[in-house]
């Protein structure tokens, strides 16, 4: 059973077809620049020219960087400010022709991860946070997403958001060694221990691939998982997600 996947983010937006059932790529991925500006028309013929490269004509899921309830975007986090209160499944659909489900994309990273990666049959509270332009969250209740949680816009210093300060963004910006930076993300993670006491958390995103070179100043006392999708979970998750394409409508 395949369902394309979409993943959207502030520079980059990756495709390609899956098979939800294995959480396996069915195609290479293709990925293309996110258009500068990000604005709604751009990004869906973005989107048009993805699916254009598979000839997919079947459903889509969608992975997009804000919080997203029943298809609407509520913020637009690092795309631009138009997004605010699109109905993105419609915007999508309009230039494609295709269905679409879209949901937040750290919960589409967090559904690969708790299917078919690091989560797979964990119980409790479980957190996949991912490392990378910002810090998406996926908040999972014995395997049940809890959508919509953006603990890397926490309030930090400033009236900057606390992902300003610790994500792998940030490290880059600041041209901080890994290790001064996994201190940065240790005041993150001690900071959703205190406020949500998970049983686990699992870091997933670009920056997770370097955990040896920072996971020695990590001082939480949960433990800490790395997830094993990297950079196909956001595609995986999404995919995932438009199941809900499928099924019969009354």
């Amino acid at each position: 059973m395949e369902i394309f996947g979409i993943d959207i983010g502030g520079s980059g937006i990756k495709g390609a077809p899956v098979n939800i059932l294995t959480g396996q790529l069915t195609a290479d991925r293709v990925r293309i620049p996110t258009p500068m500006p990000s604005k709604p028309t751009d990004v869906a013929k973005a989107v048009k020219e993805l699916l254009d490269h598979f000839n997919w004509k079947g459903p889509v899921g969608c992975g997009f960087p804000t919080v997203i309830t029943n298809g609407k975007a509520r913020g637009h986090s690092n795309m631009d400010p138009e997004w605010v209160g699109v109905q993105i499944d419609d915007l999508f659909h309009k230039h494609t022709g295709n269905a679409f489900k879209v949901i937040n994309d750290a919960d589409a990273a967090g559904l690969a991860e708790m299917s078919f990666g690091a989560g797979k049959d964990k119980k409790g509270l479980v957190f996949v946070l991912t490392l990378g332009t910002g810090i998406g969250s996926g908040v999972f209740h014995n395997g049940t997403l809890l959508p919509n949680f953006e603990l890397g816009r926490l309030l930090y210093t400033n009236g900057k958001p606390i992902e300003y300060f610790a994500a792998d963004s940030a490290r880059i910006r600041k041209e901080l060694s890994y290790k001064k930076w996994g201190k940065r993300l240790d005041v993150f993670m001690h900071h959703v221990v205190r406020l949500f006491s998970p049983d686990l958390i699992i870091l997933g995103g670009g920056a997770s691939s370097k955990y040896h070179k920072f996971e020695d100043v990590l001082t939480i006392e949960v433990p800490i998982l790395v997830a094993e999708s990297r950079n196909n979970a956001g595609i995986i998750g999404a995919a995932m997600a438009g199941q809900e394409l499928l099924l019969p409508k009354y």
